[in-house]
């Protein structure tokens, strides 16, 4: 099975179906606002994959030797790698607690090597489960082996980027280990990482505009909740000390992120129908659907119709 369309919401809801709470997943549409996201425990860049482009190859003079801080797997299973590349952030920061489930695979497999911990995630009842659950729903099994490579689905892989014991490394599953590059800290991580996205990005940019760029980071209902707690402490002191302006400037600051938080709320319950929806099968209500406007003589001009529509969009967007 192969997650498809991967954004914000599936990995948001592929970390809870691993029961880690207080992190969620965003898309960082410029690296502009990477710093509004902190704290950023990893990045996961998705690209359109080519043959022969896996992160050892980009980086032939890079580090590429098992250290024992760093949790690395290789990828075993094709279409895995967007599970595989948030496992790979989740498994590797110790900021994150990962709850028992996931601790106690982590504890079981730290000393296999990159091999045997990819084997091991593809025979993790655990990590099958979920990600077989976030699945594209398909009735049919496809023999693709009478497709030609024109034929095919463009196949995309993800890789991530992680601050480990004062190094920054690419994890990718199809490269021969993990890439360290360079010694970065905590505070600059996101500084050192920069340019390696700006570079990646423009190795595709000429070719292939489907690259996207999601960070975990922690829980933004917890991050204001924890800033709120802050402001009210403050509240009080300035309530005492007569200080108009520094009340006026908190609670604005505290009505901001109450409106914040309710926004969280009603983003998650988005992500929840949405990823209730891309998991229902369609398949029965389409196929009764045509199969109605058939018996109704109504199915032919629905047809019709429909190719209208869609040669008038087409010819609208020539002309933008």
């Amino acid at each position: 099975m192969v997650l498809d369309r991967i954004g914000s919401s599936v990995f948001t809801e592929l970390i809870r179906a691993f029961n880690v709470h207080g992190t969620q997943v965003e898309e960082v549409w410029s690296l502009d606002t990477l710093e509004d996201l902190k704290p950023i425990y990893g990045l996961i860049f998705l690209f359109k994959w080519q043959g022969g482009n896996d992160s050892s190859r980009l980086h032939p003079d890079a580090d590429l030797s098992i250290d024992e801080n760093v949790y690395f797997a290789k990828q075993v299973i094709h279409n895995a790698c967007a599970t595989q590349a948030i496992l790979s952030i989740l498994l590797n920061c110790p900021m994150i607690n990962l709850g028992t489930d996931l601790e106690s695979f982590k504890d079981f497999t730290k000393e296999f090597d990159p091999d045997n911990k990819g084997l091991a995630m593809s025979n993790s009842e655990l990590i099958r489960g979920v990600h077989n659950s976030f699945a594209r729903s398909d009735p049919f099994m496809m023999d693709s082996s009478g497709s030609s490579s024109s034929e095919k689905e463009d196949i995309f892989h993800f890789i991530s980027y992680v601050p480990i014991q004062g190094a920054l490394y690419e994890l990718d599953g199809l490269s021969a280990g993990p890439v360290n590059l360079g010694p970065c800290t905590e505070d600059n991580w996101l500084e050192k990482v920069r340019p390696v996205i700006e570079e990646r990005m423009a190795r595709y940019t000429s070719s292939e505009i489907r690259f996207n760029l999601l960070a975990l980071i922690k829980n933004r209902d917890e991050v204001y909740r924890t800033r709120i707690q802050e402001i009210e402490g403050r509240l009080h002191h300035a309530n005492d000390t007569n200080n108009s302006l520094e009340l006026m400037q908190l609670r604005d600051e505290r009505e901001d992120l109450l409106r914040q938080i309710e926004f969280e709320r009603i983003k998650f319950k988005r992500y929840e129908r949405e990823n209730s929806l891309r998991k229902h099968n369609f398949i029965p209500f389409i196929y009764n659907m045509i199969r109605i406007l058939a018996e109704r003589g109504e199915l032919q001009a629905r047809i019709e119709y429909a190719r209208k529509e869609t040669t008038k969009r087409i010819r609208e967007r020539r002309k933008e």
